[in-house]
């Protein structure tokens, strides 16, 4: 358990150093890999061919030994009961490096040569093995010196010739081999970096330009794409993958600059009637019950704001994990009284909520009884004939699929631009369909002008923008927004004269 231990830290700190030493660049950490690659299968290739040249440098002098003792054999008489070494021309050349033996007796050796020494003992272990060999031993200052036998038969007696040649000059070669292989290996090294890196540079330089392409557009916010023609595979593929992360950030920004604008609209009519408020109230001294109300209608506004903030960052929320959550079910008829009570309505305009009986399919008009049907018409006449401030009359009840705060936020500007520009009326119907709720916002004002009809969603459009009214023109395209994200919608009806009228579409509850 100690070793364990003591050795973890320790290859911890060695994997921390080499991840510090390790480039940080890819082009760089490509040509390490290429250039450790290349050390390797040269590390490799250096070691067969100098294993190679060393075999092949021993084949020459094993074959220039047997020559010789080839030649010297010649002057080997067999064929008597006795070995005889002949006498010739060329006797001394041939005596150099030579022992002849007849059996395991010396006959004759080198001049130099004593009966005692490195190579003479090595000639009569050859000689004893009575097969011809070679060996290689160290003699003279441990220069290499090479040993071959070969035997000589023929009569009545057998010779053996042992010839032995220095390898020092084969050495000499082999090591010459072997420094100019390792000082091309260090060559080809060099150039390998110097290529990979330029060839890796270059081929990653489209990939650089991508990068600060894409920089700059996502920064600004560029329709500018990179798309995946002319392009290598690779890089189409890291195109197509650029494009959509450039498009999710427009989406994003786009989102946040709507959120920002959504949310400064809204705030801008509760802050107004708490700044109205404090005005009036330090205008003059105050009773405590102005100042009661006065603090009640702060308070209101305070809470409606703390409203809109809740549902707008809610929806952006719901809308980025998931935009079909289903956010609950709201009463219709109340939430359309209480918003048009907030409302600061003109004397002249009159307001009034009605729920409409949705018409079936089939028709059962002689199913239907007499009474049936008086009772059902003074019902409907009476709900026509109800105000919504003050009405006291039982109303349906009339459900959508949507949150309490999301549905006051889709009818709040609807109600708002109703109320603003009606000239005398404003009346709010709300029925059931099949599988939704619809609600209809009629006002009898000078309507939408036609040249707007297609501008009049879009944010910060507004018809006239000196109306006299303030506004950013964001109440529309919110409420809209908000009513797409729960599966509803928000419209309006361009053949409706005179007025407008502005039908809302969301899910049942």
């Amino acid at each position: 358990m100690n070793r364990a231990s003591r050795s973890s830290p320790d290859s911890s700190r060695a994997f921390s150093a080499f991840r510090r030493l390790a480039p940080r660049t890819l082009r760089g950490r490509l040509a390490l890999v290429a250039l450790t690659t290349a050390a390797l299968l040269m590390t490799v290739l250096t070691v067969v061919f100098n294993a190679v040249m060393d075999r092949h440098l021993q084949h020459q002098a094993d074959g220039e030994l047997r020559s010789r003792a080839a030649a010297v054999a010649t002057t080997v008489d067999t064929s008597g009961p006795r070995v005889r070494v002949l006498e010739t021309v060329n006797d001394r050349l041939l005596d150099a490096n030579v022992w002849i033996y007849a059996g395991n007796r010396l006959l004759e050796k080198p001049p130099g040569a004593t009966s005692d020494s490195t190579l003479t003992r090595a000639a009569d272990r050859l000689t004893a093995q009575g097969n011809p060999a070679c060996t290689t031993v160290h003699a003279h200052g441990h220069q290499p010196v090479r040993l071959c036998s070969h035997t000589v038969t023929g009569g009545r007696a057998a010779a053996t010739v042992v010839t032995a040649l220095d390898l020092a000059p084969y050495r000499s070669s082999a090591d010459t081999l072997l420094v100019g292989s390792l000082i091309l290996d260090g060559v080809m090294l060099g150039c390998t970096y110097l290529l990979t890196r330029l060839s890796v540079g270059r081929a990653l330089r489209p990939v650089r330009t991508m990068t600060d392409q894409a920089t700059q557009w996502s920064a600004v916010g560029s329709d500018e794409r990179f798309g995946a023609e002319d392009h290598p595979v690779e890089l189409a593929r890291l195109g197509a993958s650029m494009d959509e992360l450039l498009d999710r950030i427009r989406t994003v920004l786009r989102h946040e600059q709507q959120l920002t604008g959504e949310l400064s609209h809204e705030l801008r009519t509760p802050l107004t009637r708490i700044i109205m408020e404090l005005d009036w109230w330090r205008a003059r001294p105050r009773t405590a019950a102005e100042t009661r109300a006065t603090q009640e209608v702060i308070a209101e506004a305070a809470q409606s704001m703390r409203t809109i903030c809740d549902t707008l960052l809610n929806d952006a929320r719901e809308n980025a994990l998931n935009r079909e959550t289903a956010p609950g079910t709201t009463d219709v008829l109340p939430v359309l009284d209480r918003l048009l009570q907030r409302l600061h309505t003109p004397d002249q305009v009159k307001t009034s909520v009605e729920a409409v009986e949705a018409v079936e399919a089939v028709e059962a008009v002689e199913a239907v009884e007499a009474v049936e049907a008086r009772e059902a018409r003074e019902a409907r006449e009476a709900r026509e004939a109800t105000e919504a401030v003050g009405a006291a009359a039982p109303v349906p009840v009339l459900e959508a699929g949507v949150a309490p705060a999301l549905l006051e936020r889709i009818l709040s500007p609807l109600l708002a631009n109703a109320v603003r520009y009606a000239r005398s009326r404003v009346t709010v119907s709300a029925q059931r369909i099949p599988g939704a709720v619809r609600i209809d916002v009629v006002d009898d004002g000078p309507g939408v002008p036609e040249a707007f009809v297609g501008e009049l969603f879009q944010p910060g459009r507004r018809a006239d923008s000196g109306d006299g009214h303030d506004g950013a023109g964001l109440g529309l395209p919110l409420a809209r927004r908000l009513a797409r994200t729960v599966g509803g919608e928000v419209v309006h009806d361009p053949g409706h004269s005179p007025g407008a009228r502005f039908t809302v579409t969301l899910p049942a509850g």
